[in-house]
């Protein structure tokens, strides 16, 4: 990534992308600061929290399987910044944005748009993904994605690792009913989207056994795990000792051979609740398993209105702390994607950029 200093009060840096590729595609640019139309509105960037999600829309890999490069979403426009999780300052109002309070107050970006009026609606766009986002000095919005936290406890680096990860793993407690004395098993549980389904699953009473590498346990444990299985060992064996009734909910990060191998933990009723692929995509299990014991198996993507508005909540109470692992200056986001492809670290990568 090559070094570009902010140039002209209508100037800023941006991390830019304008191919599909590895980090080095990723290129530090003076762009010009961006404008709000009616009903916007400009974040002065105080943290951006990086996800997977950047890396495989980088790499288009969510279009791979028909052997066309594509976003989360389909294909991406270019140039593209990306960054979905932003926490920042308003410092400018479009025209038609009825809260003029907004100017100078902290906020947290959702980082979705939505298909309908509904809390429940689907996802239409993404922040970083469908429009540009937050590696970059300032950013535009939709006024309505911008959600006050002037009060909270948490940092804006904290704050900045909530919208996606959390944003996820609240959705998928929510589909699986996660509740107060339930067993959860978590798989991936040192990622920034299952460590965060590991303390909101705590944080709701559940009884949380988390699978993750063994060099990982002592984080995950202080995040809230009850019980860590080492996923280098027998992992099947070692879940169904740690909860020999069985599991009301999986929350599973890693799909592939495991999910249809570990549909037998559930106890009947139990819901299997997956939001990611790291161990593959194809997945084969005995269907007779399923009906039999009244299973079910849920896709889950990201958050809803409803979700976020509840995270939202979360975030002005902080009444959970995300783990960060590491900062990184907006000139070095090749590195923290590189880092964060490596899989080494607990918790989120957060970008800070030096705001103009």
């Amino acid at each position: 990534m090559s070094d570009v200093a902010s140039q002209g009060a209508d100037l800023m840096r941006a991390a830019v992308i304008d191919r599909h590729g590895g980090p080095e595609v990723i290129e530090l640019r003076s762009v010009p600061v961006p404008r709000p139309g009616p009903d916007e509105l400009v974040v002065r960037v105080a943290a951006a929290g990086c996800n997977n999600t950047d890396i495989w829309t980088r790499e288009g890999a969510y279009g791979s399987g028909s052997g066309v490069r594509a976003g989360w979403l389909g294909p991406l426009s270019f140039p593209r910044v990306q960054g979905g999780d932003v926490c920042g300052t308003v410092v400018e109002l479009g025209a038609g944005v009825g809260d003029r309070d907004l100017l100078g107050a902290r906020v947290l970006l959702d980082p979705a748009g939505y298909d309908g009026p509904g809390r429940d609606a689907s996802v239409a766009d993404v922040l970083g993904s469908e429009r540009d986002g937050g590696f970059a000095e300032r950013v535009v919005v939709p006024a309505v994605r911008a959600h006050r936290v002037d009060d909270s406890p948490l940092s804006d680096v904290e704050l900045a690792a909530l919208p996606i990860a959390y944003g996820t793993a609240l959705g998928m407690l929510e589909r699986g009913g996660v509740g107060e004395g339930q067993q959860v098993l978590v798989t991936g549980a040192s990622g920034g989207v299952g460590l965060a389904a590991v303390q909101l699953s705590g944080a709701r009473g559940a009884r949380v056994v988390a699978v993750c590498g063994a060099h990982k346990a002592a984080a995950v444990l202080a995040a809230g795990a009850d019980v860590v299985v080492p996923r280098d060992g027998d992992v099947l064996t070692a879940a169904a000792d740690a909860a020999p009734e069985g599991y009301d909910v999986v929350v599973d990060l890693v799909a592939g051979p495991f999910l249809g191998e570990g549909l037998g933990l559930l106890r009947r009723r139990g819901r299997w609740v997956v939001s990611g692929a790291l161990a593959g995509s194809d997945v084969a299990f005995d269907v007779r398993r399923l009906y039999l014991s009244d299973l079910t198996v849920v896709g889950s993507t990201m958050h809803t209105r409803r979700v976020f508005d509840d995270l939202v909540t979360i975030a002005r109470r902080g009444s959970v702390r995300p783990a960060v692992a590491a900062t990184y200056a907006l000139e070095h986001l090749e590195a923290a994607q590189r880092a964060l492809a490596t899989r080494e670290h607990v918790g989120k990568i957060v970008v800070v950029p030096s705001s103009c």
